[in-house]
């Protein structure tokens, strides 16, 4: 089948890159990554920056918010390499003055040279992920670097001018009792980054902790214990003047991810790299995942797109509520709803909405639609509400 014209009626406002390496897999995570691959950074390098310039070229260098690059580790690459990847995106796309460029840092692949490195190359936000400032946990989650890495790491982006940091943190790990996961968050709020992300840990499937957990060899993550560590940890970050901007993700004023709300705001964005994704308001596609096939492709001069899938207005419309409702300070705007589908979203979803609003889950306004506190923690299966029974037409 032939690939379809993506972006034939909008242009991306953000840009992600994908960079799939790791130095070790972490036995919880799912995402397209691989340990062992150096000897492919430099291919890697090159087909990545062909795909940037292909993709500038072909839109007509549109202007971007947000540059992301994510991964697996994308330090584990050497400063050239990244070097190489940034100057391609400057020279393939139009960048707003305020644009936000973050790079993924592992506290365990970087030092002051690196960060410095980044910094005079226009990277302005690092996401660490720190993950844990318990080396018991650390190594129970399968991470490269200790506690002391992570004050150390974050130390020397500061020296060389980071004023933009978020920390990663993880919770509810298998017989994690509370006062651990409060004094990793307390230790995190002595560093003041500018932006904290906390995830309770899911265990998915395929992965080494999920054998570990269905072998019996640790327990599966405690749904109560999780939510209890949820709870305290939004009274606390409140208290320490954060913003609970989106489900999972906290702020100080003025330092939400740019990235990020592109995504909860359904706006198109481009993803480049191995199993990267690209949406553009009616097509949604994916790139092969494997490294040394994406290489290929691109070297032979080929695409290297594996699927796509063209999407219903149902589709769009309940994607719109769902990801719009994580963001609980904005909520879904009404208006922006009805210019772009000809309809109120009250009107759309009438039956799940009045019944939540009866439950006190979602709250409605004048001009928006938004989760309620309570709703927080049982958020998945308010969503489940507005997923529609087809998920569009793939190829």
């Amino acid at each position: 089948m032939q690939e379809p014209t993506f972006f034939a009626q909008t242009r991306p406002v953000a840009l992600y890159v994908h960079i799939p390496f790791c130095e070790r897999k972490c036995p919880y995570c799912d995402f397209n990554s691989y340990a062992g691959f150096t000897h492919l950074y430099d291919a890697f390098t090159e087909a990545l920056e062909r795909e940037i310039r292909a993709w500038g070229e072909r839109l007509g260098r549109p202007v971007l918010r947000s540059v992301f690059l994510g991964g697996g580790t994308p330090t584990v690459l050497a400063l050239h390499h990244l070097e190489v990847i940034l100057r391609a995106v400057y020279d393939a796309f139009s960048l707003s003055p305020q644009v936000e460029i973050s790079v993924e840092a592992n506290p365990g692949t970087t030092d002051r040279p690196l960060f410095k490195g980044l910094r005079d190359v226009g990277v302005n936000r690092l996401s660490l992920g720190a993950q844990s400032f318990r080396d018991e946990e650390l190594t129970f989650l399968g991470r490269i670097h200790t506690a002391a890495d992570i004050l150390h790491a974050l130390e020397e982006a500061r020296r060389v001018g980071f004023e933009n940091v978020n920390l990663d943190l993880i919770y509810g790990l298998p017989a994690q009792p509370l006062s651990h996961w409060q004094g990793n968050v307390r230790r995190a709020l002595e560093l003041a980054p500018e932006h904290l992300s906390c995830y309770a840990l899911t265990v998915e499937s395929g992965t080494p902790l999920a054998r570990w957990v269905a072998e019996g060899r640790v327990p599966p993550p405690d749904d109560d214990v999780q939510g209890e560590m949820y709870e305290w940890t939004r009274e606390a970050l409140e208290r320490a003047g954060y913003v609970h901007y989106e489900i999972s993700n906290w702020a100080r004023p003025g330092r939400m991810s740019v990235h990020n709300r592109v995504y909860w705001q359904h706006e198109p964005y481009l993803g480049v790299g191995p199993g990267a994704h690209s949406f553009d308001g009616t097509y949604r596609w994916w790139n092969l995942l494997s490294p040394q096939a994406y290489v290929r492709r691109l070297t032979e001069g080929r695409s290297p797109v594996a699927g796509w899938e063209h999407l219903s207005t149902d589709v769009l419309q309940g994607e719109m509520m769902i990801l719009g409702l994580r963001l609980l300070v904005e909520g879904v705007d009404r208006s922006r709803f009805f210019r772009r589908f000809g309809r109120d979203p009250v009107d759309v979803f009438s039956e799940p909405l009045q019944r939540f609003q009866r439950w006190g889950l979602v709250r409605v306004t004048e001009d928006r639609i938004l989760l309620t506190p309570r709703a927080y923690a049982v958020a998945n299966r308010v969503f489940q509400a507005f997923l529609p029974a087809t998920e569009g037409v793939s190829g």
